[in-house]
């Protein structure tokens, strides 16, 4: 089995992923282990022997911050990079920012899996004076608001995502080009649909782990040829963890000093 052309990874951990929230087009900056497991995924990247010749990713700073450090670590820091707000993670309208227990006492538990995951279900949308809209963030004015969600589900926002897959990362892949996308949990998940062919009932089952990235054998027309986690048995969740616990022991260290 050769390297893959294609390597899709979600971003590192942040700090509303570890108090369960639904961050959503919420603007979170990656917490340290989440810098953790994205240098650790460059590092198992770079063992691999990878390299890459362009990149996607979302204007969210959690996954240009985790690419960044990815590209560091491959000594790759003027890859060139794609960055498209076709990418963000999914809008969770009315949930954005709540957190998952909080959700679901608000709501109902029924309620809220079929808003969290079923495939067609829309949570309801947030008004647009809220500031979880993104017509209210400078960083969207250029677009037009018919493009700018209030909510999505999760087929929703798969067709937000096509556009960047047929009119980017596909030619691009076509070219002969290798590539790498640092994405969300659901914009990852939406991409795996389409290149492994899950179906819209099983897609919700699929788990999109942090810094968890997976490689792609692609033929010329796209067809997969093989897949294959480059995550084997959680080897970024340790490789971050032994890194966290050196940081620790050096801390200790200094105070007993």
């Amino acid at each position: 089995m050769d390297k893959g052309n294609l390597v899709i990874v979600r971003h590192g951990r942040s700090e509303w992923n570890n108090d369960r929230r639904m961050t959503g087009w919420s603007d979170v900056r990656l917490n340290e282990r989440g810098r953790k497991e994205a240098r650790a995924v460059g590092r198992i990247l770079r063992g691999a022997g990878y390299t890459f010749d362009m990149a996607f990713t979302s204007w969210l700073e959690r996954a240009e911050e985790t690419l960044a450090i990815v590209l560091a670590e491959l000594g790759q820091e003027d890859l060139p990079v794609q960055r498209t707000w076709r990418l963000n993670e999914r809008h969770y309208g009315i949930m954005q920012g709540m957190s998952r227990d909080e959700a679901k006492q608000v709501f109902g538990l029924e309620q809220f899996d079929a808003w969290q995951l079923g495939y067609s279900d829309r949570p309801p949308p947030v008004p647009e004076d809220d500031s979880r809209y993104p017509g209210n963030d400078p960083r969207y004015a250029k677009l037009p608001a018919s493009v700018l969600p209030r909510a999505e589900s999760m087929q929703d926002t798969l067709e937000r995502v096509m556009p960047c897959w047929e009119e980017g990362i596909v030619p691009a892949l076509k070219e002969g080009k290798r590539v790498l996308v640092v994405a969300h949990k659901t914009t990852v998940r939406v991409l795996r649909k389409q290149l492994e062919g899950i179906t819209d009932k099983d897609i919700s089952e699929l788990l999109i782990k942090t810094g968890a990235p997976m490689a792609y054998g692609l033929d010329s027309n796209l067809n997969m040829l093989w897949q294959k986690s480059l995550n084997p048995a959680g080897r970024v969740r340790r490789l971050a963890q032994g890194a966290m616990d050196i940081v620790a022991e050096r801390a200790g260290s200094l105070k007993a000093q």
